[in-house]
């Protein structure tokens, strides 16, 4: 059994200005703690938040005794957080500055310090007793609340100025136990593609992130060569050009969504997805003999434990097992003869030096993938034993799968399930 946290930000409605008032002084009151906790703790080389809650809490609640006493506990984790951060890019020659900027604040609150009140307002503890907030649903937290998610204890505040609202971030917590897998859905993940092998049949859809990324990529360059030019590099002007782009969000949008596909498809099923054992950095290792300084931006951009990060979180939601495996050699090797594929002037398409089939690059590594799980390479991946291709001797005459159902994006990126598939006539399909 594993718990689930999900954070869900919900906006409130409008406030007056005399309540609103009394959360502008309650954020300034709480960014004075943490930053005069922070610098405590730099100095002190803390970075324990029970050490620094003992050594400074009689002292916070001397400096303000009008706020609740718990904005003392919750002002100690956040400065720890900060200072363990600080700390670590300090120890790696990253931080600038001496002490830590406390820039942007959000107010933690524990279970003293704010409750639910209904499913549309929660109270908050401020130095001017509770307040009330109404609150403005929208879809994805009735998703939560319906689908027997629980609210934690633990909750976080930011003010929006200029609309004098309150940001409100909710957690939601889940008990999620695992099932055992009555098979495995291989998953390779790749610049511009996401490969899926679901019962023989290899997926094959489409993300063109490579068009996605040089598309950015020149258009923040016309924007740092106009603004530079005219209000300096570090005009306020160019950074508000550069957040209209939305690139974090439209790559974001195309793995959550790829991610939600294929953890319903194993959910259904009761299978396994199988990943690749890619890593911490595995763009790192990608770059280090090639030159090409737009390649290099490429395979970083390209986010490969990105979307393996999104299956996990969302396979983590409805308990679906992840694997892992060797991803030494998946696309190189023939799944059948376990002999190498010969790949000419950069083709997708290869064939196999023994026998000559003719395999498409991604089949082959979600192939591979399924074999290794099968076999149970990968360390906890279950064992079902031998193979389960079934393969005559003559070149073509193979029963397997040797190329994908390609999936234009602008399908998929509708579609709610792989069920839709058989709704459309024809699939691309890669000719060999």
């Amino acid at each position: 059994m594993a718990r689930v946290a999900r954070t869900v930000v919900v906006r409130s409605t409008p406030l007056p200005k005399k309540v609103f008032r009394v959360f502008t002084e309650l954020e300034g009151m709480y960014r004075n703690i943490v930053e005069q906790l922070a610098m405590y703790a730099v100095r002190s080389n803390l970075k324990s938040f029970t050490k620094l809650k003992a050594l400074k809490y009689r002292e916070m609640r001397n400096l303000y005794p009008q706020l609740p006493s718990h904005y003392a506990y919750t002002a100690c984790q956040d400065a720890s957080m900060r200072v363990k951060s600080f700390l670590k890019l300090k120890k790696l020659g990253l931080a600038e500055k001496e002490y830590p900027e406390v820039k942007n604040i959000s107010i933690w609150l524990d279970d003293h310090l704010w409750k639910p009140n209904g499913l549309t307002s929660i109270k908050i503890a401020t130095h001017k007793g509770w307040v009330e907030i109404e609150l403005e649903p929208h879809k994805q937290y009735w998703k939560y609340i319906n689908r027997g998610w629980k609210l934690s204890s633990e909750a976080k505040v930011k003010l929006d100025k200029k609309s004098r609202q309150l940001l409100v971030y909710l957690t939601f917590v889940k008990d999620v136990e695992e099932y055992e897998p009555r098979g495995f859905l291989p998953v390779d993940v790749n610049e511009n593609n996401v490969t899926v092998l679901v019962d023989g049949v290899a997926y094959l859809f489409e993300t063109n992130l490579e068009k996605v990324v040089l598309g950015y990529y020149y258009r923040r360059k016309r924007v740092q060569e106009k603004y530079d030019k005219l209000y300096g590099v570090d005009s306020r002007i160019k950074r508000k050009a550069m957040r209209k782009l939305k690139e974090r969000e439209k790559k974001s949008d195309l793995r959550w969504k790829v991610a939600n596909i294929v953890v319903k498809v194993a959910c259904k099923k009761q299978y396994a997805i199988v990943l690749e054992k890619l890593g911490k950095k595995p763009a790192s290792s990608m770059i280090k003999r090639i030159k090409d300084k737009q390649l290099r931006h490429r395979i970083f951009q390209a986010s490969f434990r990105g979307v393996q990060r999104a299956i996990e979180e969302k396979a983590r939601e409805r308990g679906v097992p992840v694997i892992y495996v060797n991803p030494r050699n998946t696309s190189k090797l023939c799944p059948v003869h376990n002999t190498e594929i010969i790949y000419s002037n950069s083709s997708r398409i290869g064939r196999c030096s023994k026998s000559g089939e003719s395999w498409h690059r991604d089949v082959v590594a979600v192939w591979n993938l399924l074999l290794r799980a099968r076999l149970g390479d990968g360390g906890s991946a279950p064992s079902l034993g031998g193979s389960i291709l079934d393969v005559t001797r003559v070149p073509f005459g193979s029963n397997a799968t040797h190329e994908p159902a390609g999936i234009p994006k602008s399908l998929w990126a509708r579609w709610k399930s792989l069920e839709a598939t058989s709704s459309v006539p024809k699939l691309c399909k890669t000719t060999l």
